[in-house]
């Protein structure tokens, strides 16, 4: 199978690319400067040169506090963006698979969302990614599928390096307790995807962590499995001051069958051996 990845630099496009090459499928990657999904000719004409049987659409804005005061320019990537990819896409013939998020709710609720709840960002960020689903749905038609998962991290710059890199240097941190959602290892996601380009589900799929936890918990699971001696407080979201809204309560889990991931503290665990973290 040959399929084209967009945003491959990314943390989860670096993944998919290693899992669907460890898959035995054909790989075209592209990054944000061989490819600006915003620009609706380029797209066509990357995606109609790679002549894919899947697009896997990792290209994303994701600075959640910078898009509240550049919403045009964020919903330009992850909305029409989005939405140029998945044209491109149907014009060849591929399936469009998009990465959404949790950020399209607004975490009101107090038990897992899944596919079928009704979304209401309150965010910039979470806006921009809303059009993206509706672009894509628009455009794919039938041929897609819009994976929304909810607190990724892995390679390269994520919250359990920010963590750590803090740790080491401080005594004691400060972390937000009033935010409850699923971590989850782009590892996992990326073998997911991989899944689905093999038996494509058509419409919206909650792939994410199993279980649940806020960032102050996973701060301290963070710490406690590298052996720091770091103290890690709970905090409140207020106090930090951010520009965006972030939903309180975002655990993702599915209606439809969606591949299920393992818990998150698995996917800890994993990332702590793969990035020699662990004591």
């Amino acid at each position: 199978m040959r399929i084209l990845i967009t945003g491959v630099a990314g943390m989860l496009g670096s993944d998919a690319s290693d899992a669907a090459r460890r898959a035995g499928h054909e790989v075209t990657g592209l990054d944000r400067h061989a490819l600006d999904i915003t620009d609706a000719a380029a797209a066509e004409r990357a995606v109609a040169q790679a002549a894919p049987d899947v697009v896997i659409n990792c290209a994303a804005w994701t600075d959640v506090d910078k898009a509240e005061s550049a919403e045009d320019a964020a919903t330009r990537v992850n909305g029409e963006g989005a939405g140029n990819v998945a044209r491109a896409a149907a014009a060849a013939g591929a399936w469009t698979i998009h990465l959404s998020t949790d950020y399209v709710f607004d975490g009101r609720k107090r038990e897992p969302y899944v596919e079928s709840d009704p979304v209401a960002p309150q965010s910039a960020y979470g806006r921009s990614k809303l059009r993206g689903e509706l672009a894509v749905a628009d455009q794919a038609r039938a041929r897609h599928t819009i994976v929304r998962s909810s607190w990724l991290y892995g390679p390269g710059r994520c919250f359990p390096a920010t963590i750590l890199a803090a740790a080491r240097a401080r005594d004691e941190l400060t972390v937000v307790d009033d935010q409850v959602g699923c971590p989850t290892l782009t590892g996992d996601l990326a073998a997911a995807l991989v899944e689905l380009a093999h038996a494509p589900t058509p419409g919206v799929l909650h792939v994410a962590a199993a279980g649940q936890c806020s960032w102050f918990e996973f701060a301290r699971e963070i710490v406690a499995r590298a052996g720091l001696s770091c103290e890690v407080n709970p905090g409140s979201t207020a106090d930090l001051g951010r520009p965006a809204p972030r939903p309180e309560y975002s655990v993702l889990r599915t209606e439809r069958g969606a591949p299920e991931l393992p818990d998150w503290r698995d996917g800890l665990a994993r990332y702590m051996s793969t990035y020699a973290y662990a004591p």
